[in-house]
């Protein structure tokens, strides 16, 4: 297939989520393979940050706030992701930002060492708030504190498959652990055609994507078979900022009430279309995740 596809890959929940312990050196290792990984494939990749995770015993861990350097020094880019990652759709607005900006205390620190700036922010849960009016007043708190939305176009269940790989991991099961790692990029091409197809019919053409994943020893496994998946099917890997110089990015985000949409899906629904289900998670997968997994998300 000629390339014809571009997609911007991000990571959330920054240092790291789902991992089988989380001691400095499995940290440490996590994130320099997943690094290699983006380096290797040339992902011009931001990750956003939820600063709580940096915190052991009231104080930020130095070792935790190391893994936001490497990230920096490997030429890639921070972003907010909130503090304790609430919901905009549960919790006031004030709370909202003042979560916010609690979490830009370290990351901000780190960027201006760099010479760059904080400007990226990512909601929590792909919540935008219920109302037009929490929307626009949130909008207008982040034009003035400096951020600008990054926006979602592929979502998926990738932190299912790797809640259940750490657990897998966890409990010395190579077996499963592979087991769910072979069946992830499977998983991610159906979820890559299915955001192919919506964009087709809503745009008539295609649109780079934003894909978001998450930090986690899946992908510190696993980056490098989906970025070759996703170049045999014409996807080139572009930055956050050249996505969305794209004309479908000037479309509003959808509204429909729909929690945890992607924008490409809420687009779909104010233009009167239904996005396809999402393609469902294997079974054997789900039960490794257990029910934990769900939670919080």
């Amino acid at each position: 297939m000629p390339a014809q596809h571009a997609v911007s890959i991000t990571f959330d929940d920054l240092p790291y989520a789902a991992v089988p312990a989380d001691d400095p050196a499995t940290l440490n290792s996590m994130t320099r393979r997943l690094l290699q990984h983006l380096q290797t494939a040339q992902v011009p990749a931001v990750g956003f940050v939820n600063e709580a995770k940096l915190y052991r015993e009231g104080q930020p861990d130095p070792a935790r706030v190391e893994l936001l350097r490497t990230w920096l020094e490997a030429g890639f880019e921070l972003g907010n992701h909130t503090y304790s990652h609430p919901s905009l759709n549960r919790v006031p607005l004030d709370v909202f930002q003042a979560d916010l900006l609690q979490g830009e205390t370290v990351t901000r620190p780190l960027m201006q060492s760099e010479g760059r700036s904080l400007r990226w922010f990512r909601h929590p849960f792909l919540h935008q708030g219920r109302t037009a009016e929490v929307r626009s007043a949130f909008q207008d708190f982040l034009a003035a504190h400096g951020y600008r939305v990054a926006p979602v176009t592929v979502n998926n269940s990738e932190w299912v498959f790797a809640a259940a790989y750490a657990r897998a991991l966890a409990q010395g099961d190579e077996d499963a652990a592979r087991r769910i790692g072979t069946a992830y990029v499977p998983y991610m091409e159906v979820v890559f055609a299915q955001a192919e197809q919506l964009a087709l019919d809503l745009f008539g053409r295609p649109i780079p994507h934003v894909l978001v994943l998450h930090a986690n020893a899946l992908n510190a496994e696993y980056f490098g078979a989906l970025a070759a998946m996703l170049r045999q099917r014409g996807y080139r890997f572009i930055s956050l900022d050249d996505a969305l110089t794209d004309s479908a990015y000037a479309s509003p985000a959808g509204s429909g009430g729909i929690e945890g949409e992607s924008w490409l899906e809420g687009w779909a629904r104010n233009a009167g279309l239904r996005p396809h289900q999402s393609p469902p998670v294997p079974g054997f997968v789900r039960q490794w995740a257990g029910p934990a997994a769900y939670r919080g998300y």
